[in-house]
């Protein structure tokens, strides 16, 4: 198994070296060279199996003997023994066909969980086998700053640096990073916004010297591992409904599109997938692609659904590659009259995106309705990204006789404040978690200069 770039410059990789390096050399993001089949008998041979078995199962191709198999299944299995529910993802039924992926139940409440907690380890993996050690840098507006310390902390041969926009995330959000006191954990808060931080950590990762030789890694959507991970419970989910013998449609709350790729890739590998949904707040540029043809930045809104406030879905990328017949420098020249003018996609690709994916766009007070509505009929509350997953497959399913599975991404007390205008006293945290706003936090508070920054990674990793 190799791994080549989005825009066909930059040279195959092969797994090891795509988990250790990221992004492409020439700006694109590594996909597979070929997508490894999983036959009818396989899929069938997965019921009633363990989500880590299956899990094994489902990577174990793309891992193509990296690590050897038991080495990799025992990190596949400390992976998901940190998530508090025993089937991992559990499945809860909605109505009739309608189903709810729960994917909140890791350390940190959100679905990041389930692959940063297998990113990290197979990080150490190979950093451990090389003899090496690496920093990772990483802006979060909230998330995925405490899904990465979660899931690299007990790293030996990791130290990571989440720089966070200071006072400008929740406190839950806040305490989830700060109150972890590891060693290897530095927390930064600038005295800017999250666009500041993320100028700071993409002008690290282009030019590295202040490390003197450490490598810098990242474990944000664009790392491959990630989409790999994510792969996994499509199929578990799946199988759980009946796969292969029938098929299944997915809705997925989408922002930077990665969860919803790893949906795509899913189905590429054999998975039975009749339709795939994507919702949106009112940041939409992925419907207003869908629908419109209208691939154009603009203006970012900040909405009860933070997480999908991105203007730019950079994993977006890896499904043009796709549709545009993985024409390399099609995707570079369209993504470079992106950057600077409104643009469209070429008839063909688009006709192709649209025979697998459907999309819906809701704006927050259809989130707050949706809160509401969702607990009436069925006694759940929803965070409000979920929300928007929870509408949109009602409005754009294509047959309600396919189950349809709508991906649940975060806990709703991580977002209490939709919780509270959707007229709800709130959510209270989940029990190994009910101290969290008492418990001791470490961090830095640093001007929004990059030398400031840099400096302080340089001095404080091991």
């Amino acid at each position: 198994m190799r791994y080549i770039s989005t825009r066909g410059q930059a040279p195959a990789l092969s797994f090891e070296e795509v988990v250790l390096t990221g992004m492409a050399s020439d700006g694109g993001l590594y996909v597979p060279e070929t997508i490894p089949p999983l036959g009818h008998d396989e899929l069938a041979a997965m019921a009633g199996l363990s989500y880590a078995e299956i899990a094994f199962r489902v990577m174990q191709p793309y891992v193509n003997g990296e690590i050897d198999d038991d080495t990799f299944r025992g990190i596949v299995e400390e992976a998901y023994a940190t998530f508090s529910h025993d089937a991992v993802v559990p499945l809860n039924q909605l109505d009739a066909n309608h189903f709810l992926l729960e994917l909140f139940h890791g350390p940190t409440l959100a679905f990041k969980d389930v692959a940063l907690q297998l990113l990290g380890r197979i990080l150490d993996h190979f950093l451990k086998k090389r003899g090496e050690r690496a920093v990772i840098m990483g802006a979060t507006s909230g998330d995925t700053g405490s899904a990465a310390i979660e899931g690299c902390r007990h790293c030996d041969n990791l130290d990571i640096f989440i720089l966070h926009p200071h006072n400008r995330v929740s406190e839950v959000q806040r305490r989830q990073m700060t109150s972890v006191l590891a060693d290897n954990v530095f927390n930064v808060a600038i005295e800017g916004n999250f666009d500041d931080a993320q100028a700071m950590v993409k002008a690290s990762f282009a030019d590295q010297g202040f490390l003197e030789g450490t490598r810098l890694v990242a474990v944000n959507s664009i790392n491959w591992a990630r989409i790999m991970a994510q792969v996994v419970y499509y199929v578990a989910s799946a199988v759980a409904l009946g796969a292969p013998h029938r098929a299944v449609s997915f809705c997925v709350p989408s922002a930077n599109f990665g969860n919803v790729f790893a949906g795509y890739i899913a189905k590429r590998m054999g998975l039975p997938v009749e339709q795939f949904i994507i919702a949106t707040n009112a940041n939409d540029i992925l419907h207003r692609t869908l629908c419109d043809n209208d691939f154009s930045k603009q203006e970012l809104k900040a909405t009860l659904a933070p997480s999908m406030d991105i203007v730019v879905s950079s994993n977006f990328e890896r499904l043009l590659f796709e549709a545009y017949g993985r024409d390399g420098e099609a995707v570079r020249a369209l993504l470079e009259r992106f950057q600077h003018e409104p643009t469209a996609l070429a008839e063909a690709p688009l006709a192709t995106l649209r025979e697998s994916f459907a999309s819906h766009s809701v704006d927050d007070a259809t989130i707050l309705e949706v809160i509401r509505e969702a607990h009436h009929r069925t006694q759940e509350i929803l965070d409000p990204h979920t929300a928007t997953g929870y509408r949109a497959a009602e409005r754009a399913r294509a047959d309600a006789t396919t189950p349809m599975i709508t991906l649940a991404t975060a806990h709703p007390a991580k977002f209490a404040e939709a919780v509270v205008k959707a007229g709800f006293p709130g959510v209270p945290l989940p029990p190994h978690m009910d101290d969290l706003l008492e418990r001791e936090e470490r961090y830095a508070v640093l001007p929004a200069e990059l030398s400031a920054v840099q400096k302080f990674v340089a001095e404080n990793r091991r």
